[in-house]
């Protein structure tokens, strides 16, 4: 989401290149491409004000470090401010001394609350935790139903309550949210998770029933949730929803879209409270806590390393990889079913836009994001079917695989003859690249005794 505006600042980062001292003139021209950035982005025009004077006050008149060029002293200033804007640290997720922990569901109609609720007990549930969840949004018709349906997608806990025969208003809602408490302590569940009604915008009936709420569960989190999408109107609901009941903290939904990203980089300012956790995609496992270090990355280009290794270990099978590398780089028979077997790893992890995104989009890895836009994603769903395609033999020996062989398993997986044969030579390829890794002895070396044999071994050739 943050592509235009990192594209944006790494223009204005230019002016700067070949200068030797930072001055009020060649900054000038830089920060006003900032500026321009950052409003095009749906920042918040005071925030935009403010970040502006911090990083002028900060750059004009400083002596360019030895080891950085201005270009470089800017980017650092700019890092910093940014980074001190969304919050250095990683905010933390209070929980109740005595169980259960009440965690309020704030936010306008549609911003996701009901679904953001879902990903929250996921989240919770991989801490350890025993979430369970209750709607008391007794108003809009399905709203209980459809919580229901994302507690049995995510195999959490729900307390439905009876509410046949009783009219829609606050007593109800606070009887549910009691009854529902009650239940969570006597289920041994140590967080509820309430999600409340919204509405089209803020009154004072909403607001009213909040407070009760809050009153009544005195919550440990009230957690704002807000749809990136919607730029500042997010900054201002959150503003609104702060004032009333001292919100905790701010889940922006849809960060994976086309969110220009002015509300991450404003609602922590506006409101003084911290963005908690984000929503990446539709699944329920696409929820993560929000880090601002990694965002201030992506934001100038750096990329995101640090959450593609968590993906990275969260989604891929470990005891898999670790077969895959001996088989490949000790030469031992790296067949068509291992390749199949590390596409499924590959597109575990999501997109190849999504994982490329995450790379830097400066230096050695410059383009990459750009290019991820024309891959195919198709393309890998076509590879596993031509294999599956294949008997078990032909995967294991696919120098068998003849001309009749490979119309046959054209036909199988609905692709050309064309296509067999590219996936055979990149299997060839790859293959023979394998072997010559093998043969050096690097890779047995690497297996025994990782560098420290490698090492070890140079020390003994030398003598």
């Amino acid at each position: 989401m943050f592509e235009n505006l990192t594209e944006k600042l790494q223009r204005a980062f230019k002016h700067l290149r070949g200068q030797g001292v930072l001055t009020e003139e060649n900054i000038g021209e830089a920060l006003r491409e900032i500026r321009v950035a950052l409003l095009e982005a749906d920042v918040n025009l005071n925030v935009v004000k403010d970040l502006i004077e911090h990083i002028r006050a900060k750059a004009v008149g400083t002596e360019v470090m030895t080891a950085l060029s201005p270009t470089e002293q800017v980017i650092k200033i700019v890092h910093d401010e940014l980074l001190e804007l969304l919050g250095k640290d990683t905010a933390r997720f209070k929980f109740a001394s005595r169980p259960p922990t009440v965690i309020l569901m704030a936010g306008l109609q549609g911003s996701g609350k009901t679904t953001t609720s879902g990903k929250l007990a996921v989240w919770l549930k991989k801490g350890g935790h025993r979430p369970m969840l209750v709607s008391v949004d007794v108003y809009r018709p399905a709203a209980r139903e459809q919580l229901k349906v994302v507690a049995k997608s995510t195999e959490t806990r729900i307390y439905e309550g009876d509410t046949k025969g009783e009219a829609a208003g606050t007593a109800l809602v606070e009887r549910l949210a009691k009854e529902a408490k009650r239940e969570a302590m006597i289920m041994g569940c140590d967080t509820l998770i309430v999600d409340t009604a919204g509405r089209l915008g803020i009154d004072e009936e909403l607001m009213q029933e909040m407070e009760r709420l809050k009153k009544l569960l005195d919550p440990q989190e009230i957690l704002f949730v807000a749809d990136s999408m919607t730029g500042q109107d997010a900054v201002n609901s959150a503003q609104d929803f702060h004032r009333r009941l001292s919100i905790t903290g701010v889940v922006l939904t849809k960060m994976d879209g086309d969110a220009r990203g002015g509300a991450a980089l404003s609602i922590r300012h506006v409101t003084g409270q911290p963005i908690k956790f984000i929503g990446m995609g539709e699944k329920p496992d696409a929820f993560e806590p929000f880090h601002p270090d990694r965002i201030t990355s992506r934001i100038l280009g750096h990329g995101d390393m640090a959450t593609l290794l968590e993906k990275a270990e969260g989604a891929l099978d470990r005891k898999k990889s670790e077969e895959f590398a001996k088989k490949a780089l000790l030469g031992d028979g790296f067949t068509l079913e291992d390749f199949r077997d590390q596409l499924k790893q590959i597109k575990k992890l999501g997109s190849m836009e999504s994982i490329l995104k995450m790379l830097p989009s400066v230096g050695p890895f410059a383009g990459l994001q750009q290019a991820s836009k024309s891959v195919d994603e198709k393309q890998f769903v076509r590879l596993e079917a031509i294999i599956n395609s294949m008997t078990k033999q032909e995967r294991i020996k696919a120098d068998m695989i003849n001309g009749s062989r490979r119309k046959r398993i054209a036909a199988g997986a609905g692709v050309d003859v064309q296509d067999v044969n590219a996936l055979l030579r990149q299997y060839s390829q790859m293959s023979k690249m394998f072997k010559q890794f093998g043969k050096g002895g690097m890779a047995k070396q690497m297996m025994r005794g990782g560098m420290s044999g490698m090492m070890g071994g140079r020390q003994k050739f030398g003598r």
